[in-house]
């Protein structure tokens, strides 16, 4: 064994040794048959242990890389960090029917863009988090993604102490501790309204993008009260108000108020007392933010990372810190 291999790969006894990398090879077959005969867990070991040999064969420091990733009912989000928490590769992607295969897609994307990654077996430590955590390939544990944000949000900006975060099917309020943990929080997970999936109904029904509907509230002169507090019947009133002529940005101004309301109530509950950031898809909806300062009379903080990513940073960093307390 050459004397410039990591120590890690000292660890393991020659024969354990020998055995992983003859599995290591097998696994890196096009052959589909010789990586069937693995189980998820071995095929992580060899793959870790593989690029540990060939580093230690080669010379140079073998990077350490972790992973989160946040699959979501709408959309499935990957974050890489190196050993320093620096961002090294991110991606967002929609979700498929499937979150294994949506989970995995995204994974794949994100260790392409990272040099020395081949795949998300190599990653030293990886944590699945939001609506399909349980699906996610080579995971090494998940976590809840009311965690997850409330970390995410903490290592972006740590003076930032509360959330709203608005995903496809709920909506969450959460409180920061100090060191990034939740303090409280609160949910709505009993209807779709005021979700990512509600704005897309309300988009569709607009007949433009979700993109176009998010600033179409911001030329509003005045406000038309939507009130229905169901997701379907909502739709059904701005069908009508639509078809009654009514100016359509003093409409959709409704709409964000109303879901500002239900955020209200979301941030009250966890504890919100002077600003407050956004999280999820909705963290970009213009006339949202706009809405939601005006009703909660507080300041919305923007961030200087994708508020969307906040999901699968939180778990990328808490695979940091529990890779490096493993080794």
């Amino acid at each position: 064994m050459s004397a410039r291999e990591p120590e890690s790969c000292l660890q393991i006894s020659g024969e354990r040794r020998m055995t992983i990398t003859i599995a290591a090879i097998a696994a890196a077959s096009s052959k589909a048959t010789n990586r069937d005969i693995m189980s998820a867990k071995e095929k992580k070991a060899a793959a870790k242990q593989t690029a540990c040999i060939v580093q230690g064969r080669y010379g140079g420091h073998m990077s350490k890389f972790y992973g989160g990733c946040d699959a979501g009912s709408t959309y499935t989000k990957c974050v890489i960090l190196d050993e320093n928490g620096k961002i090294v590769a991110d991606v967002t992607k929609r979700s498929r029917i499937n979150p294994v295969l949506s989970a995995k897609d995204a994974l794949d994307t994100a260790i392409g863009m990272v040099d020395g990654l081949n795949s998300a077996e190599e990653l030293e430590y990886l944590i699945g988090t939001g609506y399909g955590r349980n699906k996610v390939p080579f995971a090494d544990e998940n976590i809840s993604e009311i965690s997850c944000h409330a970390m995410g949000v903490h290592v972006t900006d740590p003076s930032v102490k509360a959330i709203i975060d608005i995903g496809g099917q709920d909506v969450k309020g959460i409180a920061i501790d100090t060191d990034g943990t939740v303090l409280n929080f609160a949910m709505n997970d009993k209807c779709a309204a005021g979700t990512g999936r509600f704005f897309e109904s309300m988009a569709r029904a607009f007949e433009m993008s979700l993109d176009d509907f998010s600033k179409l509230s911001l030329s509003a002169k005045n406000v038309i009260p939507i009130t229905a507090q169901c997701a379907v019947f909502a739709e059904s009133e701005v069908i009508s108000l639509v078809g009654e002529g009514k100016p359509m940005d003093e409409i959709a101004a409704g709409i964000e108020l109303s879901v500002a309301k239900r955020c209200f109530v979301m941030a009250k509950k966890a504890g919100v007392v002077d600003s407050v950031t956004l999280t999820g898809g909705c963290a970009k909806n213009e006339g949202l933010k706009q809405a939601i300062e005006k009703v909660l009379k507080v300041k919305v903080v923007e961030l200087p990372v994708d508020p969307q990513l906040m999901g699968a940073l939180g778990a990328a960093e808490y695979a940091r810190q529990k890779g490096r307390v493993k080794q």
